[in-house]
């Protein structure tokens, strides 16, 4: 009698962990330029277009033909912070990254190393003075300095009711005269997405 409950008990056993493992995730790989939006929160998406249109609008503006007829090259560029003032975790290192590429692409602007990269490189610069063949090391007080910053912040709002919900992003842009401080442009883009409770719950 044990043996068949034992037996049974196996039998049990296997079939479910035979379920369990067929149950398993899917995971179905697509084209990285794919738009995909399974939640309406922010996405990868957004973060690209966004940096985009930005970038079309900000050299639609004045500022850079009459930078390059006063000072007869191409401006340098910084970026500064960009804030996340939204309810929900966004990567805004990524939508820098996505600025950064858009605007080193165009070919309009030189782009300067953040606070962050000129701290490690100039720790690299300090350690060649020292260890670098003669010759081969890179001088220090040579940095390129930016004419203008760019820096904003992406805010949020959310509204529901029974049915869907409603999530809405801004996100602003300001790119500043680091010699004057004057803001030169300003740059606006928004984002509202409605998202059936259908097929998604908060």
């Amino acid at each position: 009698m044990k043996i068949k409950q034992i037996g049974s008990f196996l039998l049990t056993f296997m079939l479910s962990f035979m379920l369990f493992a067929c149950s398993g995730p899917q995971v179905t790989r697509i084209d990285s330029n794919e738009e995909v939006d399974l939640s309406g929160y922010w996405n990868d998406t957004d973060s690209r277009l966004v940096a985009e249109e930005m970038l079309n609008d900000s050299f639609a503006n004045t500022w850079l033909a009459d930078f390059k007829k006063t000072n007869g090259r191409k401006p340098r560029v910084i970026i500064g912070l960009v804030l996340n003032k939204t309810e929900e975790h966004i990567s805004t290192e990524t939508f820098v990254k996505d600025l950064e590429r858009s605007y080193i692409n165009s070919g309009k602007v030189t782009f300067v190393a953040s606070k962050d990269q000129r701290v490690e490189v100039r720790a690299e610069r300090a350690d060649q003075a020292v260890n670098a063949k003669a010759g081969t090391a890179k001088n220090q007080v040579q940095e390129t300095a930016a004419d203008f910053m760019l820096k904003g912040q992406i805010n949020s709002i959310f509204d529901a009711n029974k049915k869907a919900q409603l999530k809405y992003y801004q996100v602003e842009l300001e790119l500043i005269n680091l010699e004057t401080n004057e803001t030169v442009w300003i740059g606006q883009k928004k984002i509202k997405k409605v998202v059936s409770r259908k097929s998604y719950k908060v």
